[in-house]
């Protein structure tokens, strides 16, 4: 119980943003970025990094895609890092608190605070911003949601959460890898992009990898053929209910 508001936030909202389908659009507009050629390098038309090397895109449709995706993951982040955060503090705080009836006050009141401030916004995530959220919350804790669960509730409500989280196609055994998944990578340089740029505040990993290394192996190359294909999919079943309207 002692550390009950960390699941709070994710758990208690994650049926909700679930089932919430990707029916928003990818970024027309690519102006916040200077497009060359197919297959050439792409710049960010802000400060130039010494430290990140220039996008590579395939064609004009990838950027597309990759700033759909950049926009998931600037959204969701402030959760992870409030996540953390509160987490952190609330640990600091009952530590000092020795009476049990005091802590459990205590736990309730930060926890109305987190319901009436972020609950509602949370709840409008897709699928896709719930799963990026599950894995900035390893990120920024070095736990899975799964393995802070199990350690706070036992295992057997573990399970069940999982379970629950699995009906709409979402693990929170899901763990962050970005040398060896593709969107944590893709993640992890919106991040770093971000943090350089002042568009969010950065806050380093828990997690031990070394994305200046990462980087360097993919060469800038960004693949966002997983999306398209998502789309694609969403478009057929849009397609197919239509016809049987």
């Amino acid at each position: 119980m002692k550390k009950l508001l960390y699941i709070y936030i994710i758990v208690n909202s994650l049926a909700s943003f679930s089932q919430k389908e990707e029916t928003d659009s990818i970024p027309v507009h690519i102006d916040d970025y200077v497009f060359i050629k197919p297959g050439d390098t792409l710049t960010i038309s802000l400060n130039e990094f010494s430290l990140l090397p220039n996008h590579k895109f395939n064609n004009k449709d990838d950027v597309r895609y990759y700033l759909w995706f950049r926009r998931k993951v600037l959204k969701t982040y402030p959760f992870a890092l409030l996540a953390s955060k509160r987490l952190e503090s609330l640990i600091l705080r009952l530590d000092k608190i020795k009476s049990k009836s005091k802590k459990r006050k205590y736990i309730r009141l930060v926890q109305n605070y987190i319901e009436g401030e972020f609950t509602d916004q949370i709840k409008k995530m897709t699928t896709t911003e719930g799963r990026i959220l599950i894995k900035l919350i390893h990120r920024q804790t070095g736990k899975t949601v799964f393995q802070n669960i199990k350690f706070l509730r036992s295992g057997w409500k573990a399970f069940w959460y999982n379970t629950t989280a699995n009906i709409f196609k979402l693990s929170l055994k899901t763990a962050y890898h970005p040398k060896l998944n593709n969107e944590d990578f893709l993640i992890e340089d919106v991040l770093q992009r971000a943090f350089q740029d002042g568009v969010l505040i950065a806050s380093s990993s828990k997690l031990n990898f070394d994305f200046s290394k990462i980087i360097i192996e993919k060469k800038g190359s960004v693949n966002v053929e997983q999306y398209k294909l998502m789309f694609e999919k969403i478009k057929k079943k849009q397609k197919n209910k239509k016809k049987k309207e």
